[in-house]
């Protein structure tokens, strides 16, 4: 790796105004692009002391070998050519938020002599419309089916077009009423035209209108008993309101904006968006990106916003952008999207009402995605096998870890102190094997304590089934690896309760929330897995599964301990007996008040178990 100081520009060599700079590797290839109001203070930020850079960025730097710049006169300018470069050069530091699915659009070709409406998943083209994305393909076509209905434009190809002029004939929709067949002069160019503008205003949100004449033309049509034309508007009517019955209402007012929603994790983060037009959902996309912990939640919302809006027509760019974290440099950002547009736009975030509730929906998206990503990543038996293997090198193991146990202790202030254990076979959860501990007395003082009772008590387990005649399976497994949530003094407790019972063939590491770190036995630094690797992301899926596994735990006895009463260690008085005393009488003090003959009333209590209740609540 290069010395950041053998490439170090001179300080008074750097402007002081806004500009783009570029990081460069020995072989010329671009490895970071980045923006700033002031080039001088941003890239002697880099140099003046690398080792308190944060890894990725460390990183970065002692990679390249070059750095370059180019002023400009505005942030706003700063910002677009930052994105110009990204897109152009693909640097392997910068962020890039990718979509999570191919999404399907539905498209016409407005700049086209004679315009055609299909769907697509492809890149956006000049000249073209776009409406959407739609979550399923079939939704697409369904919508299309019944637009044409109302407004029979062209659907077809190219050659398909071509074909039908030389030969005078219609193809199969021009028959059937599907296509207003512009290929053979039954309506003219200008008049397809409109077709094709009316299906854009009515997929823009500009409905009202259309069904409306409609729906006179059919009463008018009835009033002359032309039944058959009656019908055919009746028909396009039903079509239409199909088409917006399948977007789903969310603001009682026509409003129109976008809402986008962000979900981060240690590794990943997730971005979902729901384009609402006059108050309906016209479209839903969705992003994934490999996250690192120099961008913060606000640089990522400008980052995701910046790719959304990019290479949009102007009318495809809302008034109103919602968002649940105010973006990093929103002025320039604003400035940036009201330029594209051609008038204002803001963006912000929603305090209240409607709006706020559509977010929290948006935000529930984001969330099931990266859960769904995360899921379809650890089921892939490559990703796996990687990620096992990484986890041997980078830990210098004796063996793969083919199964894996992890620890997590769970309490409220020291008190209803529980631990879970959860077991990972070949990068696959194996629920089976799940289980809770209860922890009580001097081993609840610490977590240090905790841990070394729950390790002790599994792996004595573990040995009584090693000698058992008919042992049990569950308990009777070696993991390769143990995994305790924590870093050195749970590791070196774990430890120490392994060599107490003579096991020492089994791995014990720790996994630090708050960096990643992998803590093991008897070393002083902690190991550091790449924050990209796959070894990283199957480690720290285990330990989220083992805090999800003790915090259900842990609240179930918690929940437990705030119902419990003296009622419960009265000998006699079961579960349903105690409850149908609360519910008669309503609180243990009334109860307690009550005489015997009152207590004889409650179905259940006997005179014998109302004497001894009235004894046990007297003491």
């Amino acid at each position: 790796m290069a010395d950041p100081a053998s490439y170090r520009p001179a300080t008074g060599s750097i402007p002081t105004s806004a500009g783009v700079y570029k990081f460069r590797d020995p072989d010329r290839r671009v490895i970071y692009v980045g923006k700033a109001k002031n080039l001088r203070n941003r890239l002697n930020s880099y140099f003046s002391n690398p080792a308190q850079l944060h890894p990725r960025t460390s990183t970065m730097v002692h990679t390249a070998a070059s750095v370059e710049w180019t002023v400009v006169d505005t942030e706003v300018e700063a910002l677009q050519l930052e994105w110009t470069w990204i897109n152009e050069f693909n640097p392997r530091f910068n962020v890039m938020f990718r979509d999570d699915k191919s999404y399907p659009y539905l498209a016409i070709t407005m700049n086209d002599e004679v315009p055609r409406a299909f769907i697509t998943r492809g890149k956006r083209r000049k000249g073209v419309k776009y409406f959407g994305p739609f979550a399923q393909v079939w939704a697409i076509k369904d919508t299309l089916d019944l637009l044409l209905r109302a407004f029979p434009m062209r659907t077809c190809t190219a050659g398909v077009y071509r074909r039908a002029e030389r030969s005078g004939r219609p193809c199969l929709l021009g028959y059937i009423d599907k296509c207003a067949a512009p290929c053979v002069g039954q309506i003219s160019v200008e008049g397809h035209k409109d077709l094709a503008r009316s299906i854009s205003d009515f997929m823009s949100g500009n409905t009202g209108r259309f069904i409306s004449y409609r729906q006179k033309e059919m009463a008018s049509a009835a009033e002359e008993l032309d039944y058959e034309r009656a019908a055919r508007l009746r028909d396009e009517i039903t079509a239409l309101q199909k088409v917006l019955d399948k977007s789903a209402v969310v603001l009682s007012v026509n409003a129109d904006c976008d809402v986008f929603a962000l979900v981060t994790e240690e590794l990943e983060a997730s971005v979902q968006v729901f384009h609402v037009r006059q108050g309906r959902i016209r479209g839903q996309r969705g992003w994934i990106i490999e996250r690192s912990d120099d961008h913060s939640p606000a640089e990522l919302t400008t980052d995701y916003l910046r790719q959304a809006y990019t290479g949009l027509d102007a009318d495809a760019i809302p008034r109103e952008i919602l968002v649940d974290t105010v973006p990093a440099d929103i002025e320039s950002l604003e400035s940036w999207l009201s330029e594209q547009r051609g008038s204002r736009v803001t963006v912000r975030v929603p305090e209240r009402g409607e709006k706020k509730a559509v977010l929290e929906t948006v935000a529930k998206n984001a969330k099931e995605a990266l859960l769904q990503h995360k899921l379809k990543r650890s089921s892939d038996l490559t990703t796996r096998s990687t990620a096992l293997k990484e986890i041997q090198e980078y830990l210098s193991l004796p063996e793969a870890p083919l199964r894996i146990e992890c620890i997590d202790i769970s309490h409220t202030q020291g008190s209803n102190v529980v631990a879970s254990l959860v077991v990972f076979e070949d990068g696959l959860v194996k629920k089976r094997d799940y289980r809770h501990f209860a922890i009580h007395g001097e081993a609840a003082t610490d977590d240090t304590a905790s841990m070394y009772d729950v390790v002790s008590r599994r792996f004595s387990r573990y040995l009584e089934q090693m000698s058992s005649d008919e042992p049990d399976e569950r308990f009777g497994y070696r993991p390769s690896l143990l995994v305790v949530d924590g870093a050195g003094p749970q590791v070196a407790a774990a430890t120490r309760a392994l060599h107490d019972l003579g096991i020492v063939d089994i791995s014990v590491v720790g996994l630090a929330k708050r960096l990643e770190e992998v803590w093991v036995p008897e070393d002083p630094f902690p190991v550091i897995l790449p924050r990209n690797s796959e070894g990283l992301f199957l480690m720290q899926r285990l330990r989220d599964e083992a805090h999800r596994f003790a915090i259900s735990y842990h609240r179930s006895k918690r929940a437990k301990a705030m119902t419990s009463s003296v009622l419960d260690d009265i000998s006699g008085l079961g579960e349903s007996k105690r409850t149908a005393l609360l519910r008669h009488f309503g609180s243990v003090k009334k109860v307690r008040a009550a005489s015997i003959e009152e207590l004889c009333e409650v179905k259940g209590i006997g005179q014998a178990l109302a004497e001894k209740v009235a004894a046990a609540l007297a003491e």
